[in-house]
């Protein structure tokens, strides 16, 4: 995996992510890492590859029609 090092960073962002990596449980670093992943999003073929992952384990599978449920939930 590769590494990068973030220079200059105010004091106070780094206390803020400090306070929010205690209230998830994690690292200064595992905080960090969390919201670089999530900024960086999926691209276009990890999608698809997910997509199709999810399509195998589904395939084969009856679902119910849930029409009449949600006709009847949308009357309430």
């Amino acid at each position: 995996m590769a590494q990068i090092l973030v220079r200059d960073l105010e004091s106070d962002v780094v206390e803020k992510l400090k306070v929010r990596a205690k209230k998830h449980g994690r690292s200064l670093q595992g905080e960090a890492r969390q919201i670089l992943t999530q900024s960086a999003g999926l691209s276009a073929g990890e999608a698809q590859k997910r997509s199709r992952q999810w399509h195998k384990k589904l395939a084969g599978r009856k679902f119910p029609d849930t029409t009449n449920m949600l006709s009847k939930d949308r009357g309430r």
